[in-house]
């Protein structure tokens, strides 16, 4: 087997990462680097694609520097990213035609809403088992396309290609040699059917997209070409691409039916495993790809909050209450559990189960006696709730977990996962390694490259590093859940 690491790119909503394990998936290296969010206007968000280019070439040169690595010592790279962000370059130059669109990004709402009331919403949900919303990619490019001068006519001509993250980064790694995504990423574009698993004609001519921007899908562990790119010093196989949710899944040796994670990042992501079966959500969840590998699809049922880690980040840089995320720990503590206030952070509306894009945030209950501290810790106990939303929606599916896996920055804080775990009354853990969504992209170059046996390997690696398990009261748990979901009630677009 050449080379000794494996190499794993994260491009998520606010940062690049690269980290190289050895073969034993223990870290050798990282180095991860933020990047600029663009708002053009309320409910537009942006980023410079030549931003994210830059931060992930940077960061994939420090941590091979960081393990004094090179090429050579490499067996295969494994790429997750933040997903239904949406770009579209120029094949000949590799040059965007324009920002990419970022998933959270709202301006296509009126678009949605307009096939919805054309009644077509049923038919892209049976067909890809997602919601007509601008979370996913499709209206994202339909507006590239319709507002972008000249970009439709080239884009029918197959001047162009369309990519979401995992595709834009193979493409320049791999010196425009190959234009391809994994089945993951693409069950995420609104044009893909999950059940045939392929780009679907008929939703392409909902969207008026043409058939030539797309990429072509493969599993999500298999060869997808030869990164060159000097970043990497020399040639390097791509082995696996997966979106960042279905990576954390994979990185929490989630390949059992029933097995669920939550990832809490900028947003947060519930996934359950639920095997073979395409379950369709009577609760407003979505129906995804959780896994292909062998040419074998694993479905998914998923619920998404748009903002979670983010809100630390507003915390921080907005109102400036906090100097990091980890000060809200130590002030939780210290303050206890909120009653009487709540934040409900819906900056870019809200996710499921609500799917209501024009809602906007808010902070209740407030009195003269309200503190910072209070806010703080309303904000951490609002990520709590939202997820308390997924997994009653799910267990009124009859995906009723009996445990949740957790992962991301800030499963870190002991405090909010202890609240977590009384709120949802199921126990929470916390694996050794939290950062799953870049594992689980190792582990799929892993396996493709042959360092990996099998998924049962993976699950062997996997070890826990916290329990948490609930401690609060029945009664105190209803009356915080109460108050919640009327400060939800207040917040919605119809209200």
């Amino acid at each position: 087997m050449k080379g000794k690491f494996l190499l794993a790119i994260d491009q998520g909503t606010s940062s690049s990462r690269t980290v190289i394990y050895n073969h034993d998936a223990r870290v050798v290296a990282s180095a991860q680097q933020e990047f600029p969010q663009i708002y053009p206007q309320p409910g537009w968000v942006e980023h410079d694609p030549e931003a994210i280019w830059d931060s992930v070439t940077s960061v994939t040169r420090d941590a091979l520097n960081k393990a004094g690595a090179v090429a050579a010592d490499i067996s295969a790279i494994g790429i997750t990213n933040q997903r239904e962000t949406t770009l579209i370059w120029d094949r000949d130059t590799g040059e965007c035609v324009y920002n990419a669109i970022v998933w959270q990004d709202r301006r296509t709402a009126a678009y949605c809403q307009a096939l919805k009331d054309d009644g077509l919403e049923a038919t892209v949900s049976n067909k890809t088992g997602l919601r007509l919303d601008p979370y996913f990619s499709g209206s994202k490019i339909a507006w590239i396309l319709d507002n972008i001068a000249g970009v439709r006519q080239k884009a029918e001509a197959g001047k162009l290609a369309f990519g979401t993250i995992d595709s834009f980064l193979l493409w320049r790694l791999t010196g425009g040699r190959v234009h391809a995504t994994d089945a993951t990423n693409a069950s995420r574009t609104l044009l893909f059917n999950i059940h045939s698993q392929e780009w679907d004609e008929e939703l392409l001519a909902m969207f008026a997209i043409p058939r030539e921007l797309l990429p072509e899908v493969r599993d999500c562990a298999a060869d997808f070409g030869w990164a060159t790119d000097d970043s990497v010093g020399g040639d390097v196989p791509v082995c696996g691409i997966a979106g960042d949710q279905q990576a954390a899944l994979i990185g929490q040796a989630g390949f059992e039916p029933g097995m669920t994670k939550s990832t809490y990042g900028t947003g947060c992501f519930v996934i359950a495993n639920t095997g073979g079966n395409a379950l369709h959500s009577e609760n407003q969840l979505l129906t995804t790809i959780a896994m292909r590998i062998n040419g074998e699809v694993t479905y998914g049922l998923e619920g998404s909050v748009f903002v979670a880690g983010s809100a630390m980040q507003w915390l921080r840089d907005e109102l400036r209450v906090i100097h990091s995320a980890s000060e809200s720990e130590v002030i939780a503590r210290a303050t206890g559990v909120v009653d009487d206030v709540y934040v409900v952070p819906a900056f870019a509306g809200l996710g499921a189960p609500y799917w209501d894009p024009d809602a906007r945030g808010a902070i209740l209950g407030l009195t003269r006696g309200s503190s910072r501290d209070d806010i703080v810790t309303a904000t951490l106990q609002s990520v709590a709730y939202q997820t308390c939303d997924l997994i009653a929606a799910m267990s009124e599916d009859g995906i009723k977990p009996s445990v949740i896996r957790v992962d991301g920055g800030m499963v870190a804080n002991d405090w909010f996962l202890q609240f977590l775990s009384d709120v949802l009354n199921i126990p929470v853990e916390r694996p050794e390694n939290v950062e799953s969504t870049v594992l689980g992209a190792a582990y799929l170059a892993g396996y493709q490259a042959g360092v990996v046996s099998s998924p049962d390997a993976i699950g062997e690696l996997w070890k826990r590093d916290a329990l948490f398990e609930p401690e609060m009261k029945a009664d105190r748990r209803e009356r915080l859940l109460a108050g919640w979901n009327d400060a939800v009630r207040r917040v919605r677009s119809g209200n």
